[in-house]
């Protein structure tokens, strides 16, 4: 089923926000529920989101860790005098349509995927004011309870849960774990103070819609307790920060964005961008490569992900595991905001070519974009040398096009500005790998002997 209702039935959802918002505005400003509001400090160990349950499909979801800015646990609790019916068939009434509940003028569930009754792996759309969607999907069902967690695409990234019970009446709470979803919903909807009262609002007024549907009245208004913490930037900590291991953790669940085939089916007339980069290197003697040689010294640099410029991509990644078995968590920077994208190596190779009639010694290793990536496609990295003549060289390869994204800022900025950092990155990469080759060569004391690599980059493109 899609993931995206009919455009008619979005336009109609969209042409409603206006009237929307200056009636929730209305009501925002002369509610007289009271509300009981305190904020603090809270910690990973306290405050984090709860494990997934085993069963889960983790395909697309955008869990708390690949969020960015702090992490808020928020929980919204009202006490109903007077209720007439239990929790369990509160919870049965309210996720047989969310919207019963929900005020719709605000926001409005669209299930796309799932029967009418709730069960693990039913998805929704969350409409709301402006050009996004929230796309979530239900992570756990019980008599009382049901939790959601978000998938890619939506402004924030975490779970939330809505859960009935009894203590001296029936007691309906909802609790969330969420950060922002990229640096641009951060600034929209954290910055902004307003963004945050609308929130606040939304869940205020569906506590007091599930009164009403009870039967019975809030007793002592509604109580609101935030917790907050940072455990953000984990390109930028050690990996021993609890933090970024569990972020990078997150990535073995995920699979490609895009579906392997053979070399060949990767090209422009497929609709893929296909670039080569070639980077001479200091030059070796004829022969098989040198132990403390250029050949060895780039291998290295190559293994460890030495040759990425720090400013535009930072790399996490458990150094211990096999090049081969590795997930890497990147952080892109671009113009202040910062993507945490997951990629995985796809190969690792060691051999010599024959090319040209001519014997070429190659090492290098792939990595491929996993679900979550503003890129699909796969990136190759490989150090040469030209066993006749000792000339040694960087070569990369790639073929890729933009993955499906919600955020339609962010699809702009792809638009706008991807193909740029594109080159920017691979160009960056090869000067890079050159000056740190010819650098912990002269450290050995080897420079007197080994030519500078070429200041010029050839590059080949196809862009499709």
């Amino acid at each position: 089923m899609p993931r995206r209702p009919l455009l008619r039935r979005r336009l109609a959802v969209a042409a409603s926000w206006p009237f929307g918002m200056a009636l929730t505005s209305w009501r925002y400003l002369w509610r007289t529920t009271p509300l009981h509001r305190r904020e603090g400090r809270g910690s990973a160990d306290a405050d984090g989101p709860p494990p997934l349950p085993p069963d889960v499909d983790v395909d697309e979801l955008q869990p708390a860790g690949q969020g960015v800015g702090p992490l808020f646990h928020r929980r919204y609790r009202a006490r109903v005098a007077g209720s007439t019916m239990a929790p369990e068939d509160v919870i049965s009434r309210i996720s047989a349509n969310l919207n019963i509940v929900t005020p719709t003028e605000l926001a409005r569930f669209t299930k796309v995927s799932g029967e009418r009754a709730m069960h693990v792996g039913d998805e929704y759309l969350v409409h709301m004011p402006g050009p996004w969607d929230g796309p979530v999907r239900v992570v756990e069902v019980t008599p009382t309870s049901f939790r959601l967690a978000t998938l890619e695409g939506h402004l924030e990234a975490g779970q939330i849960e809505f859960r009935a019970g009894v203590d001296d009446g029936l007691v309906f709470t909802i609790e969330s774990w969420a950060r922002s979803g990229d640096r641009l919903s951060r600034l929209l909807y954290h910055r902004l103070r307003m963004a945050k009262e609308v929130q606040l609002h939304l869940w205020t007024s569906f506590l007091e819609r599930v009164a009403r549907l009870a039967g019975g009245r809030l007793m002592g208004g509604i109580d609101i307790d935030t917790r907050f913490f940072d455990d953000t930037d984990a390109a930028s900590r050690p990996l021993g920060d609890p933090g970024s291991r569990h972020v990078l953790d997150e990535l073995h669940d995920k699979g490609l964005n895009f579906e392997l085939g053979e070399r060949s089916d990767f090209t422009p007339e497929q609709g893929w961008k296909v670039d080569e980069y070639c980077q001479p290197l200091p030059s070796e003697p004829p022969g098989p490569p040198e132990a403390d040689g250029s050949w060895e010294v780039a291998r290295r640099l190559l293994r460890d992900y030495e040759f990425a410029d720090p400013s535009i991509v930072r790399a996490v990644y458990h150094p211990e595991r096999p090049l081969e078995d590795r997930d890497m968590l990147l952080e892109v920077r671009f113009w202040g905001l910062r993507f945490h994208l997951g990629v995985r190596v796809g190969g690792v190779l060691d051999e010599t070519r024959m090319i040209d009639g001519r014997e070429v010694r190659v090492w290098g290793w792939n990595y491929r974009t996993l679900q979550g990536h503003l890129e699909m496609g796969q990136m190759d990295f490989e150090v040469w040398k030209w066993l006749d003549t000792g000339v040694v060289e960087f070569h990369t390869c790639r073929f890729s096009r933009h993955a499906r994204t919600g955020n339609p800022i962010v699809r702009l900025g792809l638009h706008l500005f991807g193909r740029h950092e594109q080159v920017k990155f691979a160009r960056r990469a090869c000067a890079r790998m050159a000056g740190l080759t010819a650098d912990a060569l002269r450290r050995t004391g080897e420079a007197a002997t080994m030519p500078r690599a070429a200041d010029q980059v050839e590059v080949r493109t196809d862009a499709g």
